[in-house]
Protein backbone atom coordinates (compact mmCIF):
# COMPACT_ATOMS: atom_id res chain seq x y z
CA UNK A 1 0.00 0.00 0.00
CA UNK A 2 2.74 2.35 0.86
CA UNK A 3 4.48 1.76 -2.42
CA UNK A 4 1.42 2.43 -4.64
CA UNK A 5 1.35 5.67 -2.19
CA UNK A 6 4.66 6.78 -3.13
CA UNK A 7 4.23 5.78 -7.43
CA UNK A 8 1.42 7.59 -7.31
CA UNK A 9 3.17 10.49 -5.80
CA UNK A 10 6.15 10.09 -8.45
CA UNK A 11 3.66 10.44 -11.24
CA UNK A 12 2.62 13.81 -9.84
CA UNK A 13 3.77 16.28 -12.04
CA UNK A 14 3.72 19.33 -9.37
CA UNK A 15 5.93 17.16 -7.63
CA UNK A 16 8.84 15.92 -9.54
CA UNK A 17 9.09 19.66 -10.97
CA UNK A 18 9.50 20.50 -6.99
CA UNK A 19 11.54 17.51 -6.65
CA UNK A 20 14.28 18.37 -9.41
CA UNK A 21 14.55 22.27 -8.38
CA UNK A 22 14.77 21.65 -4.74
CA UNK A 23 17.48 19.25 -5.71
CA UNK A 24 18.85 21.59 -8.60
CA UNK A 25 19.25 24.13 -5.49
CA UNK A 26 20.95 21.79 -3.53
CA UNK A 27 23.33 20.85 -6.17
CA UNK A 28 23.92 24.53 -6.65
CA UNK A 29 24.24 25.54 -3.10
CA UNK A 30 27.29 23.15 -2.85
CA UNK A 31 29.05 24.17 -5.46
CA UNK A 32 28.99 27.18 -4.38
CA UNK A 33 30.70 26.03 -0.82
CA UNK A 34 32.79 24.18 -2.34
CA UNK A 35 34.11 26.62 -4.99
CA UNK A 36 33.67 29.82 -3.15
CA UNK A 37 34.45 29.25 0.30
CA UNK A 38 33.41 32.15 2.25
CA UNK A 39 36.49 34.74 3.24
CA UNK A 40 37.34 34.82 6.96
CA UNK A 41 39.22 37.68 7.92
CA UNK A 42 40.47 35.55 10.65
CA UNK A 43 43.84 34.70 9.55
CA UNK A 44 44.44 37.93 8.49
CA UNK A 45 43.91 39.17 12.16
CA UNK A 46 45.32 36.78 13.87
CA UNK A 47 49.05 37.40 13.17
CA UNK A 48 50.44 39.48 16.01
CA UNK A 49 53.44 41.47 15.09
CA UNK A 50 56.93 40.82 17.05
CA UNK A 51 58.18 43.84 18.67
CA UNK A 52 61.23 44.28 16.10
CA UNK A 53 58.09 44.62 13.23
CA UNK A 54 56.29 46.78 15.49
CA UNK A 55 59.60 49.03 15.70
CA UNK A 56 60.99 48.75 12.33
CA UNK A 57 57.08 50.08 11.26
CA UNK A 58 57.41 52.71 13.30
CA UNK A 59 60.58 53.59 11.99
CA UNK A 60 59.35 53.05 8.20
CA UNK A 61 56.78 55.71 8.82
CA UNK A 62 59.21 58.41 9.54
CA UNK A 63 60.46 58.02 5.73
CA UNK A 64 59.44 60.75 3.42
CA UNK A 65 56.66 59.51 1.52
CA UNK A 66 55.32 56.57 4.21
CA UNK A 67 52.19 57.43 5.84
CA UNK A 68 52.15 53.81 7.69
CA UNK A 69 54.08 50.38 7.05
CA UNK A 70 53.30 47.16 8.65
CA UNK A 71 56.62 44.76 8.51
CA UNK A 72 56.46 40.85 8.47
CA UNK A 73 60.18 39.34 9.26
CA UNK A 74 60.84 36.15 7.83
CA UNK A 75 63.41 34.74 10.41
CA UNK A 76 65.25 31.31 10.57
CA UNK A 77 67.61 30.14 13.46
CA UNK A 78 66.24 33.46 15.03
CA UNK A 79 67.91 35.51 12.59
CA UNK A 80 65.60 37.50 9.75
CA UNK A 81 66.37 36.28 6.48
CA UNK A 82 63.60 38.47 4.66
CA UNK A 83 61.19 40.83 5.33
CA UNK A 84 57.91 41.81 3.67
CA UNK A 85 56.91 45.51 4.11
CA UNK A 86 53.56 47.09 2.96
CA UNK A 87 53.04 51.05 2.49
CA UNK A 88 50.89 53.03 2.77
CA UNK A 89 51.57 56.21 1.27
CA UNK A 90 53.47 57.90 -1.65
CA UNK A 91 55.40 54.76 -2.81
CA UNK A 92 57.38 56.13 -5.67
CA UNK A 93 60.83 55.23 -6.48
CA UNK A 94 62.97 57.21 -4.19
CA UNK A 95 60.75 56.40 -1.59
CA UNK A 96 60.72 52.45 -2.30
CA UNK A 97 64.41 52.70 -2.45
CA UNK A 98 64.53 53.97 1.01
CA UNK A 99 62.29 52.15 2.62
CA UNK A 100 64.21 48.73 1.26
CA UNK A 101 67.75 50.25 2.52
CA UNK A 102 65.84 51.21 6.06
CA UNK A 103 64.59 47.53 6.25
CA UNK A 104 67.63 45.95 5.14
CA UNK A 105 70.14 48.12 6.75
CA UNK A 106 68.06 47.84 10.20
CA UNK A 107 68.06 44.04 9.91
CA UNK A 108 71.34 43.36 8.49
CA UNK A 109 70.08 41.45 5.55
CA UNK A 110 70.93 42.20 2.10
CA UNK A 111 68.27 44.76 -0.94
CA UNK A 112 67.12 41.93 -2.40
CA UNK A 113 65.79 40.13 0.63
CA UNK A 114 63.44 42.82 1.28
CA UNK A 115 59.98 42.86 -0.91
CA UNK A 116 57.98 46.02 -0.81
CA UNK A 117 54.16 46.50 -1.85
CA UNK A 118 51.72 49.17 -1.86
CA UNK A 119 48.68 48.79 0.55
CA UNK A 120 45.18 49.04 -0.21
CA UNK A 121 44.11 52.37 0.34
Amino acid sequence: MNTERIKKLFQNRVFRVVSVCLLAFLLLLAVWKVFFPQKSDDAATAYEPTATEERLARLLGEIEGVESATVMIGEEDGAAKSAVVIVRGDLGLVTRSRVIDATANALQIERRNVLVYPADN
